[in-house]
């Protein structure tokens, strides 16, 4: 028996918007009924694209749209609270894209509201969603490696991007960290959690943005992850976890991963690969099934992508920004990144 179609309205109509709308049309239970951008013309290109059949030039008309289940949030991040706000009072299910907010106080925010509203909400970390990435953490849950000594990741691009980039502009929460370094944090606190101390380094653009960043994060147990960013350099874009009996090497696209290998002491290296019948290792397929099974269930939140963690990622992308001097317009030019004054506070 088939499953109930999952209804779902598409807010932005950028590169990701476009790539995970081509995934979500081609599962036989999600329904895409309705786009919206600020710009009308963009939404009737979107719609005509992939066959929607409802196009809105603003928002709003998307967030009171009450044929839509969900709405999948693709603007630049700096937009998140006011866009995912929006469909979120609306009454709508929300699946907001990273990094989730610019910082951990508008991601609480957003985080109340759907408790407050009852309503699904979930960041769209996909790589928390993918197979084989699920497989590695339940290898290192049983302990395949032992204690988790030291995790290693890095994102970078190797550019260059021009002042008038959304990667360098301010404005648009432009920077290395919060578009990139968000997978490398991720990684390691799928793994380990929230850490306990952050240190960290950045090389800052003449806007103000992060070109580059590394942070070497710590947690009370022992164990150290050394994440790095960069929109200068393209990095390996791997990963390693090394624990007290063994090590995980995850090669290039390590968040969305083609294989990895265990190695364990005294046995030869074992190599995991994607299964083909996942479909392609960049499909964003795995994160809208997870949203359709939770809505299915009457889940306001995935097991999958859980809120708290989602706010522990947002806290410790904080901290690295408080560390390394970088603020976004509306933050406070003293104390935490996250504080705002009130008139400045989204309603």
């Amino acid at each position: 028996m088939a499953e109930q179609s999952v209804r779902w309205g598409i807010l932005a109509t950028g590169g990701i918007a476009a790539a995970f709308t081509a995934d979500l049309v081609d599962l036989p239970d999600a329904e895409v009924v309705a786009v919206a951008s600020r710009n009308q013309e963009s939404a009737d290109a979107f719609a005509e694209r992939f066959g929607i059949p409802r196009a809105y030039g603003d928002w709003q008309a998307l967030a009171e749209d009450g044929d839509i289940d969900v709405v999948y949030v693709a603007t630049p991040h700096a937009a998140h609270r006011e866009a995912a706000g929006l469909c979120l009072e609306a009454g709508r299910g929300v699946l907001c894209e990273k990094a989730f907010t610019l910082n951990a106080r508008e991601a609480g925010e957003l985080v109340a509201l759907a408790k407050a509203r009852g309503s699904f909400l979930m960041e769209a970390m996909w790589m928390y969603c993918n197979p084989l990435v699920r497989r590695l953490k339940a290898l290192v849950d049983d302990g395949a490696i032992g204690e988790v000594r030291h995790v290693q990741a890095d994102f970078g691009l190797a550019g260059p991007f021009p002042a008038s980039h959304r990667l360098r502009d301010p404005e648009q929460g432009g920077g290395a960290l919060l578009d990139l370094g968000v997978y490398p944090v991720s990684f390691a606190q799928l793994l380990l959690g929230e850490p306990s101390d952050i240190a960290a380094r950045a090389t800052l653009s003449p806007e103000g943005v992060d070109l580059q960043t590394g942070a070497l994060l710590s947690w009370d147990g022992g164990a150290l992850a050394s994440v790095h960013c960069s929109i200068v350099g393209g990095t390996a874009t791997s990963a390693s976890v090394t624990g007290s009996a063994g090590r995980i090497d995850v090669p290039y696209g390590f968040f969305f991963p083609e294989r990895f290998v265990l190695h364990r002491d005294g046995r030869d290296p074992q190599e995991f690969t994607a299964d083909p019948a996942d479909g392609p290792r960049n499909s964003l397929r795995h994160e809208a099934v997870e949203v359709m099974r939770a809505l299915r269930a009457g889940e306001t939140e995935s097991p999958l992508v859980p809120l708290q963690g989602t706010l522990a990622v947002m806290r410790t992308l904080d901290a690295i920004r408080d560390r390394v001097g970088v603020r976004y317009p509306g933050e406070a030019p003293d104390g935490a990144v996250g504080d705002t004054s009130p008139e400045l506070t989204p309603a």
